[in-house]
């Protein structure tokens, strides 16, 4: 049975923790401890009560979460987060948070993910942040019609088009989650198509205005990826089964 802080090196390393800067407040890294001991991992995008109930039916011990419970700390124990806290210490669930480590990841990361299940090449890295590129530049596009349905097929219940440029793309943009920080680099990366979880209703204007292709695949459903790949890691290193908890979140 592995120790608890054999998983948190395990995943720190993998996801090169130390060497990336995230987006204040969030915090990367184990946010909850248990015992000590880790017998099952669970996965899952957010660090909410229901993904730590559906841990806790599961037996899972160590829970790997893309949002994390601490984005504006000083956090009160009272109402939600009382019953989160509670929750995990009745379970002994430890939670570990990975945020922006698993967005750019280049192997297990979400964009490299969403890359790979598209059949697409990940050629260059836009979007700098902190001495880190956050979205992808994919140059070997297929043509549009071929692209849609790629995109349609992996995100069925999330998935939007907004068609404005041209049919065979010349290079495309790829950032899971939220990509409202990205459009306004497009035109200077050469992106003319671009993939992400969640934009604003004005990036349909832009979409417009400057001839962009823009598919939207869920904030959620983009972000599942990379903790599913790090924990599918975990549990063959340590010998261990894993789950992925899914919400269903829409969004």
């Amino acid at each position: 049975m592995p120790r608890l802080e054999d998983l948190v090196t395990f995943c720190d390393e993998r996801t090169n923790r130390s060497q990336i800067t995230d987006f204040p407040p969030a915090m990367n890294g184990l946010q909850a401890a248990n015992s000590g001991k880790v017998t099952k991992i669970g996965a899952a995008v957010d660090a909410g009560l229901v993904p730590f109930e559906m841990a806790a039916t599961a037996g899972v011990d160590f829970l790997i979460v893309h949002h994390g419970m601490n984005w504006n700390p000083p956090m009160p124990l009272t109402g939600p987060n009382y019953r989160k806290v509670k929750q995990l210490l009745a379970a002994d669930i430890a939670v570990y948070s990975s945020h922006l480590p698993l967005d750019l990841h280049r192997e297990i990361g979400n964009n490299a993910c969403i890359a790979r299940r598209l059949g697409l090449e990940i050629t260059d890295w836009f979007l700098p942040y902190e001495g880190n590129s956050i979205g992808a530049i994919i140059e070997n596009v297929p043509l549009r019609p071929v692209l849609h349905q790629r995109i349609q097929e992996l995100f069925p219940h999330t998935f939007t088009a907004i068609e404005a440029g041209p049919e065979q793309p010349r290079r495309m943009g790829l950032l899971s989650g939220s990509g409202q920080s990205a459009i306004a680099h497009l035109r200077a990366a050469g992106i003319d198509t671009f993939l992400t979880g969640e934009l604003k209703q004005e990036h349909f204007n832009i979409a417009q205005e400057q001839s962009l292709n823009l598919y939207l695949g869920g904030h959620y459903a983009t972000e599942v990826f990379g903790v599913m790949a790090l924990a599918a890691e975990a549990a063959e290193k340590f010998g261990l089964e894993w789950e992925f908890l899914p919400t269903g979140c829409p969004l």
